[in-house]
């Protein structure tokens, strides 16, 4: 007999509890917890540099000191895990920086594993940071446009995870998009003898207009066209499944939404599709959104940002990807 039959019988008056604050948490359906939290970093060459990203109050491009610094403060925080984005001092169109064996992130996941051995480090695994057009694959012009070279760009995507593996990384996040990445990423580092090594696939991620802070953050917008060709149309909630659906079959250990606040029936219908591990990416758009508003007074920070990521667990989160891990962090050890 279902809840809904139950309230046509006398004895059951189903309503909401109006007891005590420690009733209403005793009965709380979903609760936020900083072990679910991971937090995105910015690197990049040079020492005590903390470069502040204008439309991300707050958020900085750090040093590989710096960075340790930062990391330092989130861990004791209770945040287990940080998510790191190389800014390399050049480009060009191999992304040779994204798997240089002294590349940026690869400094700065060696760091981290010696100086805070217990913190979980993630690393994206992108071209577009280090392609000097700010694309994620290798391009090809001709007399009709420009378009992705989709092999040529996996065999670059493998050998960048494999050098993350190789400098310590826990997890590897390929965020390309490429068509068939995680199983040339999953080879190569069997091949390499990183069988253990897990990938979280940004599986459904959409070509969104929320991402505009983190280009200005990692330096990676497009010098030409757009990334609507292999990032996907926002229309699209099928094809989401199917490449979460191909992600999975090629070797990703947990999948990822991105965004995460307009693609809450997304997560949702990957958790119960699916039954795995499943990440949502709070993106930058999202985070400078409430910063916006709550410094004009328009919106209260805490509430907005603790009430739009308890939307994400209550979709069916159990990885949270935010900036604002370390503030939410100490909000909830507040209560």
């Amino acid at each position: 007999m279902s809840l809904h039959n139950l309230g046509r019988f006398p004895a059951y008056r189903p309503r909401r509890l109006r007891g005590s604050p420690a009733l209403r948490r005793l009965v709380r359906e979903t609760r936020l917890s900083v072990e679910q939290f991971v937090l995105p970093l910015f690197v990049r060459a040079g020492r005590k540099l903390r470069q502040p990203i204008s439309s991300m109050p707050g958020v900085f491009q750090l040093s590989p000191d710096e960075l340790v610094k930062e990391a330092t403060k989130a861990f004791q925080a209770g945040v287990p895990a940080v998510l790191i984005f190389g800014i390399p001092d050049k480009k060009d169109e191999k992304a040779s920086g994204a798997y240089a064996k002294n590349g940026i992130v690869q400094q700065a996941v060696r760091l981290l594993k010696s100086e805070l051995p217990e913190l979980l480090v993630i690393t994206d695994v992108c071209l577009c940071e280090y392609m000097s057009h700010g694309h994620c694959g290798v391009v090809h012009r001709d007399d009709h446009g420009v378009c992705i070279e989709n092999d040529a760009s996996l065999k670059l995507l493998a050998r960048a995870a494999v050098s993350h593996a190789e400098a310590g990384a826990d997890l590897l996040a390929p965020s390309d998009m490429m068509d068939g990445r995680v199983r040339a990423i999953r080879e190569a580092l069997d091949g390499a003898g990183f069988t253990n090594t897990p990938i979280m696939s940004y599986a459904a991620k959409f070509a969104s207009a929320f991402y505009g802070p983190f280009r200005e953050a990692a330096e990676s917008t497009p010098k030409f066209g757009d990334r609507r060709s292999y990032q996907m149309d926002p229309a699209n909630a099928e094809e989401a499944l199917r490449e979460v659906a191909l992600d999975l079959q090629e070797g990703a250990d947990i999948v990822m939404v991105k965004p995460a606040l307009a693609y809450l029936d997304i997560v949702r219908r990957v958790k119960d599709e699916f039954a795995c591990p499943t990440a949502a990416y709070s993106v930058s758009g999202e985070y400078s959104m409430i910063k916006a508003a709550a410094a004009k007074g328009w919106l209260d920070e805490k509430a907005a940002t603790l009430e739009s990521l308890l939307s994400l667990r209550r979709a069916g989160a159990d990885i949270i990807i935010t900036y604002a891990a370390v503030d939410v962090a100490g909000w909830l050890r507040e209560g």
